[in-house]
């Protein structure tokens, strides 16, 4: 999940933004239209989030800590996930799956964005990161006609970005990806359900799935951990992570097997360490329709935010001990994004973006942009 602080100015970011107004991602398409006249204060964090408007067109959204909207880029199809250049000049926004494309976006270049394709053969899931350094973009893909999953491993130091090849991640149906806090090791979230985008978003293997977080190394390619659920909850699809402050994944789970089953939905990776599966008090785990849609973790990485969607729940963790905090309710809340220590800012499919500053305080609705239907997660960019 992206929480780099970029030590670039907000200021800078939205001029840049503003000069790209008059170019385009596609032809006759805007690329940005940024607010004009309101104040630039540096220092003031800014989040990003993919979204739908009413007549149809998808793009990403600028957001403040207020949430006022300060930019658009336009996007081809529906998009998911957004990757963050560790120094913050760099945004790609990842088409949902079974997309192909993920634009680009350089705006202190003052260039127009690049759309990348995904190969013949692949289509992307919605996820990616940058290697330390920010010279490599990571991206995970489905081979469907073999059934496996892989990272693309793209070159961005240059002005055109090249793909130099792929890591396996040892499993089917990769769906995020973190570079671990030592800089060499990925960590894979393999969701374990096949699809082939001949059949739209089927779930082909409902039955066999094996869902896994996998630890790869980012330079060779070789699988240096995997860990994989009991049998019995070999149905829980592995899907979005997050770090905590002592460098461990979250991953939240979407459980494909009986509804009248309540499975632990959020689990604690490490590397050398067995899989910790957190508790969730019976009355809230009841309610969540077995879906946990975005974790993030606060700045300190001290605090971990599961939303879940479907239930209308964003649910909170002590990241040290894998206490449940808390829940807010929040109708169709899925993005999730820190603002500060303790702070959470929260986007929902009804075009609301509220404020959490306490587990146990009621969320503060800070907007509600007219014709907006934020999609499922969100990204702090300073």
């Amino acid at each position: 999940m992206a929480t780099n602080h970029s030590p670039l100015s907000r200021r800078g970011f939205l001029a840049a933004l503003g000069s790209l107004a008059a170019s385009s991602v596609f032809p006759g398409t805007p690329l940005a239209e940024s607010l004009i006249g309101r104040e630039t204060t540096d220092g003031v964090p800014l989040f990003a989030s993919a979204f739908k408007l009413e007549n149809g067109d998808y793009g990403v959204g600028i957001v403040d800590d207020l949430g006022q909207i300060l930019a658009r880029i336009s996007l081809p199809g529906r998009g998911h996930g957004i990757a963050v250049s560790p120094d913050g000049t760099r945004l790609v926004a990842f088409a949902r799956r079974p997309g192909t494309f993920a634009v680009v976006v350089r705006p202190f270049d003052e260039a127009e964005p690049q759309v990348l394709t995904a190969d013949p053969g692949r289509h992307y899931y919605g996820h990616g990161c940058f290697s330390a350094d920010g010279r490599l973009l990571y991206a995970v893909e489905n081979d469907f006609d073999k059934a496996r999953g892989v990272v693309g491993v793209y070159d961005m130091s240059g002005r055109e970005i090249r793909k130099l090849g792929e890591l396996e991640t040892n499993g089917i149906g990769p769906h995020d990806l973190l570079l671990a806090p030592d800089g060499k090791t990925l960590i894979v979230a393999n969701g374990g359900i096949k699809t082939h985008p001949d059949r739209a978003r089927e779930k082909l293997n409902l039955d066999t799935m094996t869902p896994s977080v996998a630890f790869l190394d980012r330079e060779t390619g070789d699988l240096l951990a995997e860990h994989r659920l009991s049998k019995d909850l070999h149905q829980l699809s592995l899907r979005h992570m997050a770090l905590d402050g002592q460098g461990r994944a979250w991953v939240g789970g979407q459980f494909e097997g009986p509804d009248t089953e309540t499975p632990p939905l959020v689990g604690i990776f490490s590397r050398d360490e067995v899989p910790v599966l957190t508790d969730i008090p019976g009355k809230t785990a009841s309610g969540l329709q077995n879906y946990i849609g975005s974790v993030t973790a606060n700045a300190s990485g001290d605090v971990i935010a599961t939303s879940a969607p479907r239930g209308g729940q964003t649910l909170f963790w002590n990241a040290a001990s894998g206490d449940f905090l808390g829940a807010q309710t929040i109708a169709d809340g899925c993005g999730v994004a820190p603002i500060d220590q303790g702070s959470f800012l929260i986007s929902d499919g009804n075009g609301a973006l509220s404020l959490v500053t306490d587990p146990e305080a009621p969320a503060e609705i800070l907007a509600r942009p007219p014709g907006i239907s934020w999609d499922n997660h969100m990204f702090a960019l300073t």
